[in-house]
């Protein structure tokens, strides 16, 4: 078992894990890296930019434990919008329409937005 003492630290693994994911999506759409299989990134000022955008500067706060509570609002709302809109219409079950990823990153970070950055966080020193 691992000791409730550990709880605020794994917290701010959870926190440090999802960011940097949430960031790569943001980096793969509007930066083109990792490249991806479809090629070229989003129209400018489309819903998948948006959502670049969002990805690329909530996952960077995110990770790096700054302003931690309303960008992850913020992304929560983004991957419930997401979910709804692109996953959910193709099938009803999250495994067979893709949107589990999506599911998770919503729950994940209502969760930080609840509970904060943890102590390994710029928002922890920030406070001091």
């Amino acid at each position: 078992m691992i000791s409730a003492a550990w709880a605020p630290r794994l917290l701010s693994l959870l926190r440090i894990v999802a960011g940097l994911l949430f960031l790569a999506h943001g980096t793969q759409k509007l930066l083109g890296f990792p490249a991806s299989a479809s090629g070229g990134g989003p129209e400018m000022l489309s819903l998948p930019w948006i959502a670049g955008v969002i990805e690329l500067v909530a996952g960077a706060l995110i990770t790096l434990g700054l302003f931690t509570r309303p960008a992850a609002f913020l992304a929560s709302g983004t991957m419930a919008f997401a979910y709804w809109l692109a996953h959910a219409p193709r099938d009803f079950f999250p495994v067979n329409n893709g949107g589990d990823a999506a599911i998770l990153f919503c729950f994940v970070f209502l969760y930080l937005a609840a509970a904060g950055a943890g102590p390994w966080s710029l928002d922890a020193n920030r406070r001091g």
